[in-house]
């Protein structure tokens, strides 16, 4: 089951479910719009090492937008902040993001109860594509949890992407055993 754009707005003012700034225009019927924020980066090395800290080169998209390449993997980031206390958030690209050949996650697109930060998002592009800061890039899902949490996510000692900033946070992977 998916909230729909009433239940989103009930879980708001309950304070379950946050997101900043808000725009009511970006509500849809059973989804959110979030926009591309401000700082882009990439990887500064050719070749990623999952067992070391990838270093990442942050850049801000100029007002008269920054063309993306294929072959290039570049980490965004969503201009809105969210928290999620009751549900299960999903980003998923929109239609149109989707048609201009944007993807904007490899992965990762689904978050955990309890996750509060700016969502990083995983950039491709199937051709070269103008894109701009503040561009609608995905959309917000929730999914009521079924069962009580034991542990939020931002409440983990091992919780690597909790309080995301303004800027793309590059893999942590290397924190893990393994």
């Amino acid at each position: 089951m998916i909230l729909s754009d009433k239940r989103i707005l009930e879980e708001m003012g309950k304070g379950t479910i946050k997101i900043e700034p808000f725009n009511r225009e970006s509500l849809g019927s059973n989804s959110y719009d979030v926009r591309l924020g401000k700082w882009l980066a990439t990887y500064k090395e050719h070749i990623l090492d999952a067992k070391k800290h990838n270093q990442i080169e942050y850049f801000e998209i100029p007002e008269e937008g920054f063309v993306l390449y294929p072959h290039i993997f570049y980490l965004g980031v969503t201009l809105e902040y969210t928290e999620t206390h009751a549900h299960v958030p999903f980003l998923e690209g929109k239609s149109s993001t989707g048609r201009l050949g944007i993807d904007i996650h490899a992965t990762a697109g689904k978050g955990d109860v309890g996750f509060c930060g700016h969502w990083t998002l995983e950039i491709s592009v199937k051709q070269p594509v103008k894109v701009y800061k503040g561009m609608p890039v995905g959309q917000l899902i929730y999914f009521p949890v079924e069962g009580e949490i034991e542990v939020a996510y931002n409440q983990k000692k091992n919780a690597k992407y909790s309080g995301q900033p303004d800027k793309p946070v590059e893999s942590m992977m290397w924190k893990n055993s393994f």
